[in-house]
């Protein structure tokens, strides 16, 4: 018969299965990871991977050692002081960028990320549930600001936001508190489990066939237990007792042995069954996993932005500054004229007194222009550096090398293409579509929660009695009752005398069918009304729905976005040039004033007036030029292409190294960089 074929079968390889039970629990492990090469200096820093376990060989007691992490190093990268030169950072917009992906707090708090969501695979490569993972934007870092619609992110102190990637973390006021529901996973880790007891009981007489006799016992047992992420579950068990029993007649054999296995088979075939419900964590901490790395990208993309903006905030303070300190120089000049005039008797006195009114007025602008480009240069080395405790780096300058261009013939891409690419390149849209993923693999792991459970088990084990004949159970005379003699009288319940059998004949008792129990079986729970599941089920397909329609919202949110950035630069632009012709004419207009009033047909305010209006005018140009930059940043950020358009490497930012030096476009090396003039910073 099939199931007698079975039983055979099986007896032949139970002894062999014994033997390599341990080894089974290679089958719910990873291979260990090889250990990764020390950093040497010039080469790229090894990124870690803590989703692979720590194997037992060589060191068995590897897993059940904690692993240890290292401090944050909070020192400065060597690349910050190179450019440093005579107390001064010399700073250029791509070195600014790539001290950003070295130092900037924002990025290296993001980047422990990706290793947290390592462990999540790990644990759920165990069977267990996940923690998930944070995948919000770090922005603490004060200055700058990020662009998109309705609010200046990042400006100020900033703040740290939570997104989803785990059960029951929201984003966007949504909750996904069904995500990784389904019926429970046993752990595909072995679990081996061991017993070990030694008793010494004294048995006190309750009648005239059980005298007061002490009993010795001492029992070994060990069991193993595992799931398989097809829906099966092993069993092995192997129990073993010794009694020893010092004053009972009436039993044979003392020690006694006792000896059973039992190996057992599980198969969900209804609830639990399948692929889908039993790796749902496995699938979804994999998702997690890639769903911190486009976070990753979004926070590269975030800061780089913000440092880019402050870059050109401080750009346009140092260049302000040096408006404000001409504005100053001409007032005084022309003060200085004024009183001579004044004295000589060729202009009236109130001349003078509107002529130092305008002095003191530049010194206030001035005064304001120094100690913002003073706020500007701590925004950005704090922005730089992981620390400000070095004094010179904390009293150091900071020199914009690079400058605003703006170009003659700027192509203009038709919009459905800037939004075709934003579609295709925004990591919130990659975001939104990895969860949405993770929760359709969540529901079919909750559809099987509604099904009745039912269960297919096997099992084969066997029996081994050994031990030696009881010495108080020898017969001491012929007609003595019950007791074991080489000549038994059956007619007095006697029996022969016990054979000795060793624990090695007991063992092999197990496997050759002297005492086998072997059998299958169903078990089958059905609950009746079933609410709490259908509940779930119905949960789980609503906010799978709800995704669906958030999803959509953040298209039509990029959209609108990318389409906004584009009139900002269109705007922008114009602006520059409505700007640079004002400054045109200022010029004009003073070069006309002065001449006039080298003929005495203008008067000293008329002069101060224009020169106040040029001043003006640079400063509204400057501002221009700058919101020009701005707006063509917040356009690759809208598109989602601005790590591609500025050669900026995500393995680089990951690491912590930069190897490859940024390279922003339309972007011009300052011919003149202006003297210092504010004092050192406190």
């Amino acid at each position: 018969m099939p199931f007698a074929r079975f039983i055979s079968i099986t007896r032949l390889g139970v002894a062999a299965g014994l033997l390599a039970v341990s080894t089974l629990g290679c089958w719910a492990q990873d291979a260990p990871s090889a250990p990764a090469p020390q950093p040497s200096a010039g080469k790229p820093l090894p990124v870690l991977n803590y989703a692979q376990p720590v194997s037992h060989f060589p060191n068995p007691i590897g897993p059940y050692s904690a692993r240890h992490i290292d401090a944050p190093n909070l020192a400065n990268t060597a690349r910050i002081d190179g450019l440093m030169h005579d107390g001064k950072i010399y700073l250029s917009l791509n070195d600014a960028i790539a001290l950003a992906l070295e130092n900037n707090l924002d990025i290296a708090i993001a980047r422990y990320n990706l290793n947290i969501a390592d462990t999540d695979v790990l644990r759920a490569r165990a069977g267990a549930t996940t923690l998930g993972v944070n995948t919000g934007i770090v922005q603490n870092t004060p200055g700058g600001g990020v662009g998109g619609l309705g609010a200046e992110v990042g400006s100020g102190t900033g703040g740290t936001t939570l997104g989803a990637g785990g059960a029951g973390a929201g984003a966007a006021g949504l909750v996904q508190s069904t995500l990784g529901l389904g019926p429970l996973i046993t752990s595909f880790d072995p679990v081996l489990m061991g017993s070990w007891q030694d008793d010494r009981f004294h048995i006190l007489s309750t009648s005239p066939f059980t005298p007061t006799s002490p009993q010795n016992s001492t029992t070994a047992n060990f069991s193993y237990t595992q799931g398989f992420s097809w829906g099966t579950n092993l069993l092995v068990g192997f129990n073993n007792a010794r009694t020893t029993t010092g004053n009972a007649p009436f039993t044979s054999l003392s020690p006694l042995l006792n000896s059973n296995f039992k190996f057992q088979l599980t198969q969900h075939l209804l609830q639990g069954f399948g692929f889908a419900a039993n790796n749902r964590f496995i699938r979804i901490a994999n998702n997690n996993r890639e769903l911190s790395d486009v976070a990753f990208r979004l926070q590269t993309i975030t800061t780089v932005d913000q440092i880019e903006n402050m870059y050109w905030d401080l750009l346009y303070a140092y260049e302000n500054l040096r408006v404000k300190q001409e504005s100053l120089t001409f007032s005084e000049r022309t003060f200085s004229d004024t009183k001579k005039q004044v004295e000589i008797g060729s202009l009236a006195p109130i001349e003078a007194v509107r002529a130092q009114s305008q002095v003191a007025a530049d010194q206030q602008a001035l005064t304001v222009a120094k100690t913002n480009l003073q706020l500007e240069q701590l925004l950005m080395k704090n922005a730089l550096s992981r620390t400000l405790h070095d004094p010179v780096l904390a009293g150091a300058e900071v020199v914009p090398t690079s400058t605003m261009e703006v170009p003659e013939n700027e192509q203009v891409q038709p919009t459905e293409d800037l939004v075709n690419d934003a579609l295709r390149h925004r990591a919130e849209l990659v975001e939104s579509r990895i969860q949405l993923n993770s929760q359709e693999l969540s529901n079919k792991a909750v559809r099987s929660a509604l099904l009745p459970t039912l269960d297919l088990y096997a099992y084969y084990g066997g029996y081994g009695v050994g031990g030696a004949q009881n010495p108080t159970n020898i017969c001491v005379t012929p007609d003595q009752f019950g007791c074991a003699s080489a000549t038994p009288n059956l007619a007095l319940g006697q029996s022969s005398l016990a054979p000795t059998v060793s624990y090695g004949s007991t063992l092999n008792q197990l496997v050759n069918s002297t005492a086998p129990d072997k059998g299958l079986g169903l078990q089958l729970n059905i609950p009746l009304r079933n609410r709490a599941a259908q509940a779930a089920q119905i949960r789980s397909e609503l906010e799978y729905r709800q995704l669906q329609m958030a999803l959509q919202q953040t298209e039509n949110r990029i959209s609108i976005e990318v389409r906004n950035a584009q009139f900002g630069v269109e705007q922008n632009r114009a602006s520059v040039t409505s700007a640079q012709a004002a400054v045109d004419y200022a010029k004009q207009s003073l070069d006309a004033e002065q001449k006039k009033y080298q003929f005495g047909t203008s008067t000293t305010t008329a002069v101060l007036q224009t020169r106040s209006q040029l001043a003006t005018a640079e400063s509204t140009l400057l501002s221009a030029m700058a919101a020009y930059e701005k707006s063509r940043i917040e356009l690759d950020r809208a598109t989602g292409t601005l790590l591609d358009h500025e050669n900026i490497s995500i393995d680089d930012a990951a690491r912590g190294q930069v190897t490859r030096m940024p390279n922003v476009p339309y972007v011009a090396p300052r011919k003149e960089l202006p003297p210092a003039t504010q004092p050192q910073q406190q």
